[in-house]
This record gives C-alpha cells, sequence and structure tokens, in this order.
C-alpha cells in the first residue's frame, strides 16, 4: 500500500512510501474490538477525585434534633441521617473505585493495526522522511504542516522527539508529538491526520508485524 510521503523540506518526495498490508491494509475490521480497545484507554487513563462523605464523616449532628416519643413526628436519632438535607451520602464515590479495564496483548496489538488499516483507507496517513526543525520555532512547524496539507487534530508520529520539535509543537494545541510505543487506537481514531517518519514505520512495523506473522498461524 502507498501513502503521500514527503521530504524533510515538505516537498512531495518522487516516490511514494509503501506500506506494510498486514498492518495497514487490514479491511476485515472487528469494530466491537476497536471500541473496547478504545474505552479501555479511556477508562485506565479515567482520574479517580469524587469523593463524597457518609453520615459518619459529616460534621455535626452529634444531637438528638427531639426526643424519641411524645411528640408525633417520626423519630430520629441525628440531623446528619442521608434522609435530610445536609446529611450523609449513600453509596457514594468514595476515592477508592477502580474505574480501569484490561484488555490482552494480542488483542490490543490487533485493535492498533486496525485502526492504522482504517487512518490508511481514509487518506489519513502522510510519511515524511526525517521531520527536522533548523531552528525549534513554532511558526517553523506551521509552515511545514502547511506544505504537507495537515488540517485538524494533527498526530506526530517519530522514532526520536529532539528539543527543537518538542519546543516547537508544545505551543499548537492540535498537534501531538509521539514516539511509536505510544500509539494506541484511541488517539489513531481521534487524529485528523497522522504524520509518521520513514524510521517510525520501520518501529511500527517491526513491533506489529511479527505478532500478526504468530497470530496468522
Amino acid at each position: 500500500m502507498a501513502v503521500p510521503t514527503y521530504t524533510t523540506a515538505g516537498a512531495k518526495a518522487t516516490t511514494a512510501a509503501k506500506l506494510n498490508q498486514s498492518i495497514f491494509g487490514i479491511s476485515d475490521i472487528n469494530y466491537e474490538l476497536l471500541r473496547q480497545a478504545y474505552e479501555a484507554y479511556l477508562a485506565n487513563g479515567r482520574l479517580n477525585l469524587a469523593v463524597t462523605k457518609t453520615r459518619g464523616l459529616v460534621s455535626g449532628g452529634g444531637k438528638k434534633p427531639w426526643r424519641q416519643k411524645g411528640t408525633g413526628r417520626a423519630r430520629v436519632g441525628s440531623s446528619r441521617t442521608p434522609l435530610w438535607r445536609g446529611g450523609g451520602i449513600v453509596f457514594g464515590p468514595t476515592g477508592f473505585e477502580n474505574y480501569s479495564k484490561k484488555i490482552n496483548l494480542k488483542a490490543k496489538r490487533n485493535a492498533i493495526r486496525q485502526a492504522l488499516s482504517i487512518a490508511a483507507t481514509e487518506n489519513r496517513i502522510k510519511v515524511i522522511d526525517k521531520l527536522e526543525l533548523k531552528e525549534g520555532k513554532t511558526q517553523e512547524l506551521v509552515k511545514l504542516l502547511t506544505k504537507i496539507d495537515a488540517k485538524g487534530n494533527t498526530l506526530v508520529v517519530v522514532d526520536t522527539i529532539g528539543d527543537k520539535l518538542k519546543r516547537a509543537a508544545s505551543n499548537i494545541s492540535d498537534v501531538k508529538v509521539i514516539q511509536p510505543k505510544y500509539l494506541n487506537v484511541a488517539r489513531i481514531l481521534d487524529a485528523d491526520c497522522l504524520i509518521i517518519g520513514s524510521q517510525a514505520i520501520a518501529t511500527i512495523e517491526d513491533w506489529l508485524d511479527v505478532p500478526a506473522k504468530k497470530e496468522a498461524k
């Protein structure tokens, strides 16, 4: 499978890069697997910040509001009962909940291969020979992205993230620079454009092609 390929300066290369068919050209897509991998990524990154107080943690309420009998009202022992306003919360989040979801390594890699195949089919993948910036300025990176027609949420995948590239991309909200080992289904599917370095292509294929051959046996 051939995809648009660009030089370091942003000009279109004469020879298009060829991608591994078993990684970027899968036609039989399992959307249920993609959903599971996407949800697992979001769940595993979820911060457990919500905490409520039970009736034993709410301050006050030590005195019985009224005597047990003779008032005609329902008996109550504390103003911090969950039935009253300002009382404790029953079955609320405690801060110790575990929202993580597990997905095995074989399924995870298979989902990444399918997500990359979808991106390739939708022409969202562009290959660049080498992503180098002379000055490391944001304007320099913006010009390069404009030359290769990278629009929207852009995911840049390179083998090595230099200081200049990191500095230039840090000021662009819709550009994310990662290494191949941090690729996941959510980042691939959410990206409007994937710019992958030629060396990163080789790393991805070494990472995902070996399991694909083993699983095919």
